[in-house]
């Protein structure tokens, strides 16, 4: 198929590619690099089935015009806002770059009469909620404004989903870490323990809890619900098992880069910035009855990310 990956330079989006690359797809990535980077797609560069166009998906005309020139038949769309801090310094930053961008795609789609689109969500749709997410869990009050425009992005593509002939795939993603990484905690540790080894600011008390997912199973999951998920709107939860506090994370972190000693240093509280959410888990039975799951538990992912981040064994698509 021809595809388009929205947000391509990413680096969920740089290994989505070399994944349908790999599966015989011809893939064109678009990114404005305001937060992707070009050189994540260098290792795609010699196969004639890639493309990379810097493009912004607010420029209408533009994004038109390559629509009719690339003529893709499904679109996934990876390109939002992934810093949730700065998003709560400057509320328009998600209304633009995260349902903003959707908007333009999907009425580009329309317009082109593309069938298919993949959309990355998260779990910051659900706000604060106890026990273990689903689903059809409701109503959802995030406490984001990434969270929100995730929630209104995933909005609007039901009801073009439903209002036409489009199919949507909802994923949304839990704590995704790997390389090549550009921010999230483990990128945080280790630059800051690079400059320091003796001791480690950690935001908040370190007992955040949350699942995390490494990208290669990420985008296997993607994969197989695009693949086997049939309704006008799939929607899935995708984690592995189990979930990993941010102290965890530190002391592997610390223990990958061969550090003893190190002083954790806690800035007090029990989330890390305004808009986190400081604990939650994935009902995951729904894409499990797919016939997904994930090959590595919470903390197993959070190892191999911190080894690929490092370079030790760095396991990529």
């Amino acid at each position: 198929m021809n595809i388009l990956v929205a947000g391509g330079a990413g680096f969920i989006g740089s290994n989505l590619a070399g994944a349908l690359l790999g599966a015989g797809h011809r893939v064109v990535c678009v990114d404005d690099l305001s937060l992707g980077r070009e050189e994540n797609l260098a290792r795609h560069r010699s196969n004639d089935r890639f493309k990379f166009i810097q493009l912004d998906l607010l420029d209408q005309s533009r994004l038109d015009a390559l629509f009719a020139a690339e003529r893709p038949e499904c679109v996934f769309h990876l390109a939002a806002n992934s810093n949730i801090q700065a998003g709560a310094g400057d509320r328009t930053i998600d209304l633009h770059r995260t349902f903003l961008t959707t908007f333009s795609l999907l009425q580009c789609m329309k317009n082109h009469g593309v069938g298919q689109i993949v959309f990355a969500s998260s779990s910051a749709i659900y706000g604060e909620r106890a026990g273990a997410l689903r689903e059809d869990a409701g109503p959802l009050f995030p406490i984001s404004c990434y969270g929100a425009a995730k929630l209104a992005s995933e909005a609007y593509l039901s009801a073009f989903a439903h209002g036409g002939a489009m199919r949507a795939w909802i994923i949304r993603f839990p704590n995704v870490v790997g390389a090549p990484a550009t921010h999230g905690v483990i990128f945080d540790f280790i630059n800051k323990l690079r400059a320091n080894s003796r001791e480690l600011e950690i935001l908040g008390d370190g007992m955040q809890e949350k699942p995390y997912l490494f990208v290669c199973d990420l985008i296997a999951a993607m994969l197989f619900a695009w693949e086997h998920a049939r309704e006008t709107v799939n929607c899935f939860n995708v984690a592995g098992e189990g979930t990993t506090t941010v102290r965890r994370i530190a002391e592997i972190v610390v223990e990958e880069m061969g550090l003893a000693d190190v002083v954790f240093k806690f800035t007090g509280g029990k989330r890390g910035w305004p808009g986190d959410v400081p604990k939650f888990e994935y009902d995951t039975r729904k894409i499990a009855a797919l016939g997904w799951r994930a090959s590595r538990n919470s903390e197993a992912s959070v190892r191999a990310a911190v080894r690929a981040i490092l370079g030790k064994g760095a396991e990529e698509l």
